[in-house]
């Protein structure tokens, strides 16, 4: 019994190894460059060979112990060699770009750049580190692209400054010339009337027989004899316009980004709509800037500008629906300059020049010599208006809150005797403490008061 029990442990230990099924063996990663070969040398003598996809390596069995391995796309797989009936060995092949070549490449174009670090992550090329400027990130990215077809992962870091602050000072001047001389009369009797009403200055009532002087009517006058009066009117005007209009915004945005500002407002236009609705739109006008500020190397900034001036005109207004809408005259630039930190470009030359001259006439009476005056109408006017934008570019970095000053900063609220007493709007401020020394080695503190102001005593008041 003691025989036929050992005999049947030995060979439930000789069936172990076939009830727990085949051996895993343990895989061995191979990185591969793209269009490159490598050779695999083998412990054991390989019977055969098996290649998961053929698409991405083409494999070569050179001897017993060597397997010569090509890289032809971008990916994975799997190399296994058995030995006998046996598995032998399992490769993971990984094929990843050519690194080398994209690493010169970056020297090459970019000598200054020493904190890129190129890393080949599978199929994907993967930059690491920091650059200088976002040029030179672009830069970068480009190359990768170009030898990694396109799969790249960007851990790139860029240094610097790249924030931009403009300084914009936009300055228009309008001058103005108007000269008017217009001349209506009428003569009227008890059998005849005669009238000159050029440029409509007046018009006349027949049934009640006189003029009616219109709004541009400087000068009026009659004469009456009887059954018979003469009526006269005279519109002269000579008037000149000076218009000035300054706006100095300061406008901040990272690089690579837009930013934009208006000073004015929105002026609202009424739009028909459908069964008799009138709906608003709002349109907006004033001074107004939009610029793209990207940072180069060597911290030069190429900038994108587009400042516009815009003002309501009146002059030329269109009735919509019952309201009269005014037109948007409007002076516009668009640019694109690149300057280093701290320098200034200017835009002029934004210059309107009109003039016009109108003369009404009456035919034949208007030509006589002083007396054709009677019979016509001068009108001249003249506007000439100037648009200068100047911008300065600045590499803006973040300040101490605590070393700012506001315009609000100096202002005191008055007390109860500054506002009522002496009608002061804002407090005085505050002598500043002088110190001197008293001959013994210590300071000596001292505050004076004016003696022209009452606070409370008169003369110096001192305080050792």
């Amino acid at each position: 019994m003691r025989i036929t029990a050992i005999t049947a442990i030995l060979v439930l230990l000789a069936c172990v190894p076939a009830l727990a099924g085949p051996q895993t063996t343990e895989s061995e990663v191979v990185a591969m460059v793209l269009n490159k070969s490598t050779i695999i040398d083998t412990d054991v003598k390989v019977t055969r060979v098996s290649l998961a996809s053929e698409g991405l390596v083409d494999m070569v069995l050179i001897s017993p112990r060597q397997i010569y391995l090509t890289a032809k796309a971008l990916g994975s797989t799997s190399l296994t060699l058995w030995s006998g009936a046996e598995v032998a060995k399992v490769y993971d092949l990984v094929v990843a770009p050519d690194v080398t070549r994209l690493k010169r490449l970056i020297h090459e174009t970019m000598p200054g750049e020493k904190e890129i670090r190129v890393l080949s992550s599978g199929s994907a090329i993967t930059l690491a580190g920091s650059v200088s400027s976002s040029e030179h990130l672009s830069r970068a990215l480009v190359l990768a692209k170009a030898e990694a077809g396109g799969n790249v992962v960007n851990l790139l870091n860029v240094d610097g400054i790249h924030q931009v602050m403009l300084e914009v000072r936009v300055a228009e001047m309008s001058r103005s010339v108007t000269k008017q001389l217009g001349f209506n009369f009428a003569a009227i009797g008890s059998n005849f009337s005669i009238f000159s009403l050029i440029n409509s200055l007046a018009s006349y009532n027949p049934d009640d027989g006189y003029l009616v002087a219109g709004d541009k009517v400087n000068i009026m006058g009659s004469y009456t004899n009887g059954s018979y009066g003469l009526f006269g009117m005279l519109n002269a005007l000579k008037a000149n316009g000076l218009v000035r209009m300054l706006a100095e915004p300061n406008l901040t945005c990272v690089s690579g980004e837009s930013a934009e500002f208006l000073v004015g407002g929105e002026v609202p236009i009424p739009m028909p709509g459908s069964l008799g609705t009138v709906g608003i739109d709002y349109k907006p006008f004033g001074i107004g800037l939009k610029f793209t500020a990207t940072v180069l190397s060597s911290g030069r900034i190429n900038l994108q500008v587009n400042p516009e001036v815009s003002e309501l005109d009146y002059s030329r207004s269109v009735p919509v629906s019952g309201y009269e809408v005014p037109t948007i005259s409007t002076r516009r630039a668009s640019t694109v300059v690149e300057l280093a930190d701290g320098q200034s470009f200017m835009i002029a030359g934004l210059i309107s020049d009109t003039l016009r001259e109108n003369s009404s006439k009456v035919p034949g009476l208007g030509e006589i010599p002083m007396l054709g005056n009677l019979f016509s109408s001068k009108d001249f006017a003249s506007n000439k208006t100037e648009l200068v934008v100047l911008v300065t570019a600045h590499l803006a970095k973040p300040v101490d809150m605590a070393a700012q000053t506001l315009p609000t900063d100096g202002f005191k609220e008055p007390d109860d005797k500054e506002f009522y007493l002496f009608g002061l709007l804002e407090g005085q401020k505050d002598e500043p403490t002088e110190t001197a020394s008293n001959g013994t080695g210590g300071e000596q503190g001292a505050v004076i008061r004016p003696e022209s102001g009452f606070d409370g005593e008169f003369g110096h008041s001192w305080s050792n």
